[in-house]
């Protein structure tokens, strides 16, 4: 991170220990720093009655512990109310692809559209002014020279890396964005905060996307339909395929000689599809959406490390760009519950090449 002079920078203050650090960083760098807090929920409340942080945070504890961390800094504090930009992209968002039997990603989601747009859109009409725009996450953006473009890479921290949730922004976005904590480590930054005193230094850390949380809003009456076999014997019933994701074990209720897993979800006959856990297991996927950060285009096939989920470890494919919005990724071997809806990820070493959502798996 380098030093800078006079240049002013909006911190995004969630209450949580990491951004609380990541603005005193910037503050001891000799930039003049504010404290931004998106309030996303109207009223009070969180009507999700979630505690996992992420995109569930945005309510009225979590702005008072973000102004206090402003306030111990001595660095100007905004709430900025970002209610109906967040229902419209997310929660609108998230209730419309669990009904399509769906897995959506909010956090991806809130980043690309909320949190790196409309929440520096509507700080700045408001009369905020400001230079550049920092978060805490755990991860780096560099100018590559040769590639005339920004590059999103990996945090230092490899256990807490969270480049995954920022393989949809843009150049413009990462072109005005900070992030303080690229170089750190998770337990620097705990000492940090300890050092500073600062009110969130034993804060436990936030989970990035709790789907349950979300699926309490979906609101519509039960749609009960069939929990069958690939083979199209019934086993079972449901109350609404948005309850069930691929790879789902809990919750079935189905007696079997071995442990079944939700291997799809049926849209058109309103049906469940569960199986054993080899059958979860595909050779490929295509995606939409495609963002690609690193280039303009894929012009061949290229070999690239390969992410489906945020917890999991990448592993190798072959990425083939299909069109300006779409891709297929080929495996080296069969992967576990691919999930329409959720985000693949695509990386060259520490580079993020792009992103794209899983539409389907392949063999």
């Amino acid at each position: 991170m380098n030093r800078a002079v006079k240049m002013k920078v909006a911190v995004g203050l969630s209450g949580g220990v990491d951004s609380s650090v990541a603005a005193a960083l910037l503050k001891e760098n000799g930039y003049e720093v504010i404290g931004l807090f998106m309030k996303l929920w109207e009223g009070d409340g969180n009507p999700t009655g979630g505690e996992h942080g992420g995109c569930s945070a945005g309510g009225s504890a979590d702005r008072e512990i973000a102004r206090s961390v402003a306030e111990q800094l001595a660095i100007p504090f905004y709430a900025v109310d970002l209610a109906g930009e967040y229902r419209a992209a997310v929660l609108d968002y998230c209730k419309r692809e669990y009904l399509a039997g769906r897995t959506p990603n909010p956090c991806i989601r809130c980043n690309q559209q909320v949190k790196f747009g409309a929440f520096i859109t509507r700080a700045r009409q408001s009369g905020i002014e400001f230079d550049r725009f920092a978060t805490g996450h755990y991860a780096r953006v560099d100018f590559g020279e040769g590639e005339k473009r920004f590059l999103l890479k990996k945090g230092s921290d490899v256990r807490k890396d969270q480049s995954y949730w920022l393989a949809f922004l843009g150049q413009q976005q990462l072109g005005m964005t900070l992030f303080p904590l690229g170089e750190q480590v998770k337990t620097e930054v705990r000492a940090k905060a300890q050092g500073l005193g600062l009110s969130t230094c034993d804060k436990p850390d936030s989970q990035d996307f709790f789907a349950g949380d979300y699926k309490k809003l979906i609101n519509v009456p039960p749609r009960p339909g069939p929990i069958v076999d690939q083979s199209g014997s019934v086993l079972g019933s449901h109350n609404g395929i948005w309850s069930y994701t691929i790879g789902q074990r809990k919750g079935l209720g189905i007696p079997a000689k071995e442990p079944l897993y939700v291997i799809d979800v049926d849209v058109a006959k309103n049906a469940v599809v569960v199986g054993f856990a080899p059958e979860l297991n595909h050779g490929g996927l295509v995606a939409s959406g495609l963002n690609l950060i690193a280039c303009d285009f894929i012009d061949r096939p290229r070999e690239v490390a390969v992410k489906i989920r945020y917890t999991q470890k990448t592993f190798p494919g072959v990425l083939t760009q299909l069109d300006h919005e779409t891709a297929a990724v080929s495996f080296t071997q069969p992967q576990s519950a691919i999930t329409p809806g959720q985000a693949v990820v695509f990386y060259d070493g520490d580079c993020v090449l792009g992103g794209a959502i899983i539409e389907r798996a392949v063999d």
